[in-house]
């Protein structure tokens, strides 16, 4: 059985140099361990050793016994910066992973990341990341600064990904209203969710999803509320001829075809999700090394499913190895 842990976030040390000496839209500040400190709203993400030193990561994974981690990068994303330093700063990070995999490609594969603020130069460093640099997948977020995946500024993206084949991992990001959730932490907590789920419906309602149907989809932390809501969709699709427009089938037949990571460590929402999707949907995720991740409880609670030990194995790690070609 081979663990292969698909929901994960690093920052390379040269992409957090380039943000505190240099132009960057980010508060950078530190804690008591010299640990530094990503602002955005609603949320803060402390950069430990995990998420900043690749060598200490890999002696976790040996301790946690699993064996391989899909890197990605992670909020704030380069996103939020111009459009010029965005297009550097992917290009920086995305550089450095590909040295990663090079270098520690037995421990480690990765996802590439995009300048989503400007479309026209995403198309280009997608297919650099592919042709040059070895990439099989994108990890997307699930708004860029307020615009939505479905807009239609992203389509040539789109039809570029559908080329190539490419699994693109939409993680979230601060959703618009983001100031309704800045007490109790409930952006990370329900914010993040919420905008996985709305991505999501919209990409489906839209269109894309059936007009590039070789785009593989993979959604961060079981989905947000998909597995849980698609039925209400499917009800809108039936009641209202905006959710017909765009689609010739209900929401769910298309939305049952995406990837589901297991970043929510509830046994009854993973079986809920393998009743949605089905166990080869799934794929395991820990959200290491930020606070509210765990690569002990990742390994646990699929482990306590109630499910073959095939679908178990698939779930650990084939269904990734499959869909990344690993």
């Amino acid at each position: 059985m081979k663990i292969i842990d698909m929901h994960n976030h690093f920052y390379p040390p040269e992409y957090l140099e380039a943000i505190q000496t240099g132009q960057s839209n980010i508060k950078v500040t530190y804690d008591a361990n010299n640990n530094p400190l990503l602002h955005y709203p609603g949320d803060y993400n402390i950069v430990v050793p995990g998420h900043r030193d690749i060598d200490y990561r890999a002696q976790v994974l040996e301790e946690a016994g699993v064996d391989m981690q899909v890197l990605t990068f992670t909020t704030p994303g380069v996103h939020i910066e111009s459009p010029e330093r965005s297009v550097e700063l992917a290009r920086m990070v995305n550089d450095n992973f590909a040295k990663i995999k090079k270098e520690k490609g037995q421990r480690f594969d990765a996802l590439a990341t995009l300048p989503l603020n400007d479309p026209e130069a995403s198309v280009l460093e997608l297919d650099r990341a592919f042709s040059e640099l070895g990439f099989r997948g994108v990890a997307l977020h699930s708004n860029v600064n307020g615009v939505a995946l479905s807009d239609e500024s992203f389509w040539p993206l789109y039809e570029k990904a559908n080329e190539l084949e490419a699994v693109f991992d939409i993680h979230p990001s601060f959703p618009v209203g983001v100031e309704a959730m800045t007490d109790y932490w409930l952006m990370p907590l329900l914010g993040f969710t919420f905008d996985t789920t709305l991505a999501a419906a919209k990409l489906v309602f839209s269109g894309v999803v059936e007009k590039y149907p070789k785009i593989r989809w993979k959604l961060g932390h079981l989905g947000g509320t998909i597995p849980y809501l698609a039925e209400r969709l499917d009800r809108g699709y039936a009641a209202f001829k905006e959710c017909r427009e765009n689609i010739s089938k209900k929401p769910s037949e298309y939305l049952r075809k995406f990837y589901f990571d297991t970043v929510n460590f509830d046994i009854k929402a993973l079986q809920l999700a393998i009743d949605f999707a089905g166990a080869d949907h799934l794929v395991a995720g820990s959200d290491y090394p930020h606070q509210i991740g765990s690569l002990k409880q990742m390994v646990k609670s699929i482990a306590g499913l109630n499910i073959s030990e095939e679908d178990k194995d698939n779930i650990y790690g084939k269904n990734a190895a499959q869909l990344l070609n690993i």
